[in-house]
């Protein structure tokens, strides 16, 4: 295989070694890894795609890892690249860890199929900057907070399973900021989401005072945008940019609708989102103004 192999290795080894096996992750850097190679052999699109008779548009979603990897397709371009027939023997065997089932897919019976991709892009990304507009961010709520988000404006309606799965999911999620090499997070949030009143009073005291100390966390940062703060155009609801390490893998933008989501990858797409972000950051308070405003926000609801 070509030069940079030990490059690879090293890389792989902080997914093959995470707490919790993220098949999302591997798909990614294998994908990255195939797309190197190409340009290493200073192959087209094109070229590889009639090795696999096929269109130029599946090499490029393969290289994005948008499709499962297949093993044949694999192998027949790693011998287009150059690679020896142990090389192709380790690479496959990543790939068949790549199809194994993600942590998350315990929860199938509660997790809409458009944001089970979400979950895995997140635990493999190295920067979440997400933009929240009514909620506190998953990832920074409490039990008792993500049980009234989840049990909705109908409490006596709601599937008492389903609510106590859907919390128990999002609490799963966050461990991810407790790894070893836990990703960076850096919530910036309108400052209505901390007055929106979504469950008891002690709950969003808890809640509060939660957001307050994962606010003081080394890889959490938060920033509220004032209400008086001139405000920038933005769609309307939330917005989550996602940026991963090796750089070589795509940045991807995350825009979630009722009952649906849209994932960006394109530079374009990616560029005009994170000029969004960068100008709402603009418009937000410090993280040690904001803290002072969780703060308060804790004491009004005592």
């Amino acid at each position: 295989m070509p030069s940079d192999q030990p490059y690879r290795l090293p890389r792989l080894e902080r997914f093959l070694s995470a707490p919790r096996h993220n098949p999302t992750a591997l798909r990614l850097i294998l994908a990255a890894q195939l797309r190197r190679l190409r340009l290493k052999a200073s192959l087209s699109p094109i070229e590889a795609g009639d090795v696999l008779r096929c269109s130029e548009s599946k090499i490029s979603r393969l290289e994005r890892g948008e499709v499962q990897l297949k093993e044949r397709d694999v192998a027949d371009l790693l011998r287009l690249y150059g690679a020896s027939e142990d090389e192709i023997a380790e690479f496959l065997s990543l790939v068949r860890r790549s199809h194994e089932s993600g942590w998350w897919h315990r929860f199938d019976d509660v997790l809409p199929k458009w944001f089970d991709k979400f979950v895995g892009l997140q635990e493999a990304a190295s920067v979440i900057r997400t933009y929240e507009v009514l909620l506190v961010p998953g990832l920074l709520q409490t039990p008792g907070y993500a049980r009234a988000v989840a049990t909705g404006d109908n409490p006596l309606e709601a599937d008492r399973e389903v609510v106590r799965r859907r919390v128990e999911l999002r609490l799963a999620r966050q461990e991810l900021l407790g790894y070893p090499d836990a990703p960076k997070l850096w919530v910036v949030m309108e400052e209505g989401v901390l007055q929106r009143q979504v469950a008891q009073r002690e709950v969003m005291r808890e809640q509060m005072g939660h957001l307050a100390r994962m606010a003081q966390r080394p890889n959490v940062r938060v920033q509220v945008v004032p209400s008086a703060s001139p405000q920038c155009v933005t769609s309307g609801f939330p917005i989550t940019h996602l940026r991963f390490d090796p750089p070589e893998l795509p940045e991807i933008v995350y825009l979630e609708h009722v009952g649906d989501a849209v994932y960006l990858d394109k530079e374009e797409e990616t560029e005009q989102y994170r000029s969004i972000l960068d100008g709402l950051l603009n418009s937000a308070e410090c993280p040690e103004a904001s803290l002072k405003r969780i703060r308060e926000a804790e004491a009004s609801y005592r």
